[in-house]
């Protein structure tokens, strides 16, 4: 039995992708075996054999070209922006992993801004039960005003169970019983709800009350806000505070350790330095743009409340 762990990934996104796949690699239990598929659209050859390299003998490393039928649906609509401000299809890759792999029952999905520190067949082997995925609250957003009306009187939601895609544990024998994707594609092209983060609140909704909540070391993010963990077991460098942009951010060594295990490394550590506390600022400001969402989508008429009140969008 092979241990199913998968991501989406952009080729500009290769770099932090060979990290977190370098410290996937570190703590791999020899006596397990392990297979890490990229689901990708044009992946250069480089940058595949740059990742293929981290195989081994129990460690797996394949690649997914994603149908542009399949995603034809997922257009390039301002409620589909990521953060508020551009277009990336990849963030919608994960919701397809069980019917496009009906070989797995289970499959765990990491973002690509993401370091590990413990063997991820500690995540895979997370009772799901009869819940369709298995998250950790969305730390990131509960310091967010803005973000916290938006879940709570847009979603009609509990921000405090209000959990991040970027890390997930999947049911995928159930999400393909009960037809995930029908439900997300007829919910996508009746209402086109405009998202703060589309891909997630649709994750968010489909399996409210059947979400299985990890302990947040699997998810840990830098925070201004709160003390980092003494020991993550996975760091997420969610929204802003990339590694690569900006210094003195928690987890911040965890990146760099594994780094210095990749060719990118000074690659990256270039894009650090030509980072402008301009840009820095840009960057922070984006968040400003991401939340200006919240005035529209309360008085949409066809906003997730509203149409809540006269259909069931759950499984």
């Amino acid at each position: 039995m092979t241990i199913p762990v998968f991501y989406s990934i952009s080729d500009d996104f290769t770099p932090y992708a060979a990290v977190s796949l370098s410290s996937l690699a570190r703590f791999v239990d020899p006596k397990k075996d392990y297979t890490v598929t990229f689901l990708h659209q044009g992946l250069s050859k480089a940058h595949k054999e740059s990742l293929a390299s981290y195989a081994k003998e129990n460690l797996h490393v394949e690649f997914y070209e994603m149908s542009d039928v399949l995603l034809k649906p997922i257009q390039d609509r301002k409620e589909n922006y990521l953060r508020g401000d551009f277009f990336a299809m990849s963030i919608f890759y994960r919701l397809f992993i069980p019917d496009l792999f009906p070989q797995y029952d289970k499959a765990v999905y990491i973002d690509s801004d993401t370091v590990l520190n413990d063997d991820i067949a500690k995540l895979y082997e997370t009772e799901l039960g009869d819940n369709l995925i298995g998250a950790c609250v969305d730390s990131s957003i509960q310091f967010v005003p803005e973000m916290l009306r938006y879940i709570s009187e847009v979603l009609t939601l509990d921000p405090k169970k209000y959990i991040n895609s970027g890390m997930l544990v999947m049911n995928s024998k159930a999400f393909r019983d009960e037809k995930f994707v029908d439900k997300f594609f007829s919910l996508l092209g009746r209402y086109h709800f405009d998202c703060i983060a589309p891909d997630q609140d649709y994750l968010n909704e489909i399996c409210s009350g059947r979400i299985k909540y990890v302990d947040g070391r699997w998810d840990a993010m830098p925070n201004e806000n709160t003390e980092p963990l003494a020991n993550p077991s996975l760091i997420h460098y969610n929204l802003f505070f990339k590694p690569w942009h900006f210094t003195g951010i928690q987890y911040e060594d965890y990146f760099w350790q594994d780094a210095k295990d990749t060719v990118y490394e000074a690659e990256l550590k270039a894009e650090l330095a030509k980072t402008t506390d301009e840009d820095r600022d840009i960057e922070r400001h984006k968040l400003d743009h991401m939340l200006g969402k919240l005035d529209t989508t309360l008085q949409d008429p066809h906003n997730w409340a509203r149409v809540k009140e006269s259909e069931q969008v759950t499984l």
